[in-house]
Parts: C-alpha cells; sequence; structure tokens
C-alpha cells in the first residue's frame, strides 16, 4: 500500500511500499471542513466527555488513507455523513463497533461541511491511495448528494426532514459546498478521474440547475440585485425563518461564499455577470466603517450550547478595519439582531448575553470578494 510523507500544506512524496516513486507534489487535503465540532463524538462513543477532544488521539494531518478509512465508519446507509462529528479520532475497536452500531442516529446532511466535505477528502484520498473503498464510498456519497437535489435546483440542508431544515440552505455553505464538489468535477479536477462519463453527465446537469436556482434566489429590492438570505423557500425560492433568532434577510456571510462559487464558474454567462456585479455594489453599500467588536472577559457562564467566557461589546474605533453586519433587513438593509425570543432589534448591546455571545453577528467575508472583483471582472468574457 503506497505510504504519506509529509505534512499539510507542503508538496510532498507519494512512495510505494517497494520504495519507487509514484508521484510528487501531492498535497495532504484538508479536514477542515468535516471538523466543524467533536461535540457529538461522545454521544455515540460513550466516551466520558470530562475529557478534552483535543487530548484524544487523532490521526496526523499526513495519514490521508487513516483518515479517510475513518470516514467510511461513520458513513450513513444512505450514503451521506452526519454533522459534528470529529471523524479523525483513533477510535479504538469496541469505539469503532459502537459507532457502527449507532450509525444512522444522525441524519445525513450538508450542514456545517458535512457530506460534501467528505467527499472532496475521499476524491484525494483515493487519487492518493488507489483504494477501491474509498472509490465506493465517495460513489455513495454522490449518489446520495445528486438525489437530494430539489427538482428546482436547490439543496435542503438535511434530505428528507420537516421544518426549516427542508429549506434551500445558504447558511453554514451547505448548497455551495455540494457545488464545488460538483464544479470540481465538471472542470475535470484530477482527483475525479474515476467517474465514469454517464456519472459526470449527471452531475453536469446538477450543476446546472443548482446555478439557475441560485441566481433565482438572489432578492432584489425595487428593481436591485442585492444578496441572498440563510435559506429560501424550498418551492416558492422566497427567503424564509431559521432558527427563531435567524429573521428572513440580506446575510452577508452566506452571500460572500456565493459570489465566489459564481465567481469560479468555468463559463460566467451575462447572467452570472450580473448577479455577482448587484451583490459586490450591495457589499459595498452596507460595508460598515468606524467599529470593532470588542470582547471583555467575564466570569464563565454555562448555557445549553456553549460556556461564555468573555461577552462582546460595539466600541468606536476611527481606526478599524471593515466589518458587515451578518444579518441586514430587507427593505431597509439596516443590520438587525434577534435573540431566543425571535425580536428583531437594531444593536448587538439589545441581545441577551446568551445570544450576543454564542453567535457571530458580524463578519468580514465580504472583504475577500471585493479584493479580487476587479480582477474578475477584468477577465470575464461575459458582456456588462
Amino acid at each position: 500500500m503506497p505510504r504519506l510523507l509529509g505534512c499539510l500544506g507542503v508538496a510532498i512524496l507519494l512512495l510505494a511500499s517497494d520504495g519507487g516513486l509514484l508521484a510528487a507534489e501531492t498535497r495532504v487535503p484538508s479536514t477542515r471542513a468535516f471538523r466543524r465540532s467533536s461535540s457529538d463524538w461522545y454521544k455515540i462513543t460513550g466516551t466520558n466527555p470530562s475529557n478534552n477532544a483535543g487530548r484524544l488521539p487523532h490521526y496526523d494531518n499526513s495519514q490521508v488513507e487513516e483518515i479517510a478509512a475513518s470516514l467510511l465508519v461513520y458513513q450513513n446507509a444512505d450514503g451521506g455523513w452526519p454533522k459534528n462529528l470529529d471523524m479523525c479520532i483513533k477510535l479504538t475497536d469496541e469505539q469503532a463497533a459502537k459507532v457502527a452500531e449507532n450509525r444512522g442516529m444522525y441524519p445525513s446532511t450538508f450542514d456545517n461541511g458535512a457530506t460534501h466535505g467528505q467527499l472532496r477528502y475521499l476524491a484525494a484520498a483515493q487519487q492518493i491511495a488507489d483504494r477501491d473503498d474509498f472509490r465506493q464510498a465517495f460513489l455513495r456519497g454522490l449518489d446520495f448528494t445528486l438525489d437530494a437535489q430539489y427538482d428546482n435546483g436547490g439543496w435542503p440542508q438535511i434530505p428528507g426532514s420537516r421544518g426549516y431544515s427542508r429549506h434551500i440552505t445558504f447558511n453554514d455553505n451547505a448548497m455551495v459546498g455540494v457545488m464545488q464538489v460538483l464544479q470540481a468535477i465538471i472542470t475535470n479536477q484530477p482527483e475525479y478521474d474515476f467517474l465514469p462519463t454517464e456519472l459526470r453527465e449527471r452531475c453536469a446537469d446538477a450543476y446546472r440547475r443548482g446555478l439557475e436556482c441560485t441566481l433565482a434566489c438572489q432578492i432584489e429590492v425595487d428593481g436591485r440585485k442585492t444578496a441572498w438570505c440563510q435559506q429560501h423557500h424550498y418551492q416558492t425560492l422566497e427567503p424564509v425563518d431559521a432558527r427563531v433568532f435567524e429573521k428572513p434577510s440580506l446575510c452577508s456571510g452566506e452571500s460572500a461564499g456565493i459570489v465566489k462559487l459564481l465567481m469560479d464558474d468555468p463559463e460566467p454567462t451575462p447572467e452570472i455577470t450580473a448577479a455577482v456585479d448587484g451583490a459586490v455594489e450591495w457589499f459595498r453599500d452596507t460595508e460598515l466603517h468606524g467599529i470593532r467588536v470588542e470582547r471583555r472577559r467575564i466570569e464563565p457562564v454555562r448555557y445549553k450550547y456553549h460556556t461564555a467566557r468573555s461577552d462582546k461589546f460595539v466600541v468606536e474605533d476611527a481606526d478599524a478595519p471593515s466589518l458587515w453586519a451578518r444579518f441586514y433587513e430587507l427593505d431597509t438593509f439596516r443590520p438587525i439582531f434577534c435573540g431566543r425570543d425571535g425580536v428583531v432589534r437594531y444593536s448587538l448591546a439589545e441581545i441577551d448575553q446568551e445570544r450576543r455571545t454564542g453567535y457571530a453577528w458580524y463578519v468580514r467575508s465580504p472583504e475577500s470578494v471585493l479584493r479580487v472583483y476587479d480582477r474578475w471582472k477584468d477577465r470575464s468574457p461575459a458582456p456588462r
């Protein structure tokens, strides 16, 4: 079996067991997409929660084959993966049996980097390790992903679910993450060379429909293209509520991810160009200057979903870098904030401490779009 030498983010050599050189300049794939949280790992394995996940034995980033094999342990019967499980922990035989016994306890989802993150990793791992079980797991996951697409081109957070998770979800990179995998396939990235022609054609059709849905979801205000909501209704495409503190709104962070996806499209159309131009103009209009978010230490407070060790305050600072609110009111473009009481407010100070400290209310991600927009515009062939 090939052996991998090296570390994350650097060029490495891939050696066969006989010492022969197989490939050069191979990069270790990133686990970041599906390592968002380990909080639910304890519920499956029965490990004592007092143990810190950071002190549990983890595979090193260079152990690609071992990590990919671990992903197979967690893959649900439907082909997808659950979220919030630390899949890079070195499981004992007993723990692996516990995971297998509880497979399906958590639904397959595209939230928090799940499924599309594992697909990207397995594609890279099969290229490095040349293992058929990695390819077959990838194909099952890809089938699950393609089957989950709505007729209108969108993807839900959790396929087959009810409530807000059935809606078309841009939150936490869910639909964009899926589209990035399909984009890599249709642009013939080498790690996907093993896919048969018919499946590639199916991926191209899914990407096209997803792109059409994304463009249709862009919110227009007084005839002006702006940004996107975290969730759009799975039938009407209108912006909708998610959790009680996530109101229908214009969402800067999620929209930045969508715009990057559109800018990476291999054949930008006039419709894509108009969508990007409109969003960039909206980013510039809603950019916040002269403030920053300051953290001040407090006595730790344990809430249901997090422990607050510092509080957040918005303070004036003429030298602060640009910020964007996470949510903007649909008709006024005013920054909005909301607690678990569901009441919209217009300053962070009005939100209770639990939500104030447990959520990212300001982001900088649109800045990364603005940095590359002019270069993209100059090379984009689509007319304006």
